[in-house]
């Protein structure tokens, strides 16, 4: 995926670097949950390889699968903003390879480097922007007389 979302797009070299060495590597099964909705955001995720599904509790029914994460892809943006919980949930829908990184540690290199941190903030907040934007469509899709159509 190409987008301005992904952290090699959105992270300038430097940046990107300094975030990488508080990486480690991790796999998920397909089928098996990476985290729980209502649960503490203590870490987060650079998707490498396989498909993540973000999911949402429906009481009554299964939970509602409501966008899908690949490729250099941020997984988990709740770390960033307190309260530090998780707001949906998120399944391996194949065997998934990312980098984790622990939050507290994340968030304390942003405390004693400013401009670490903006950059790191500037690129969360894109994140939580475009899947905010992507849910709106989908909900036009849905209840809109006219499908999608524009937002403006």
């Amino acid at each position: 995926m190409t987008s301005a979302t992904t952290m090699n797009t959105a992270l300038e070299p430097v940046h990107r670097e300094r975030l990488m060495t508080l990486a480690r590597e991790v796999a998920f099964e397909p089928g098996g949950r990476v985290f729980e909705e209502g649960r503490r955001a203590d870490r987060f995720w650079i998707v490498r390889t396989g498909t993540v599904a973000l999911d949402l509790h429906v009481p009554g029914r299964r939970s509602a699968v409501i966008e899908t994460l690949g490729h250099g892809e941020l997984l988990g943006w709740s770390w960033h903003y307190p309260p530090h919980l998780w707001h949906l949930g998120a399944e391996a829908v194949s065997p998934v390879r990312a980098w984790e990184f622990d939050a507290e540690q994340v968030r304390a290199v942003c405390a004693e480097d400013p401009e670490f941190g903006r950059a790191v903030a500037v690129w969360v907040g894109r994140v939580v922007a475009r899947r905010l934007h992507a849910s709106r469509v989908r909900l036009l899709d849905l209840y809109a007389p006219y499908g999608s159509g524009s937002l403006l």
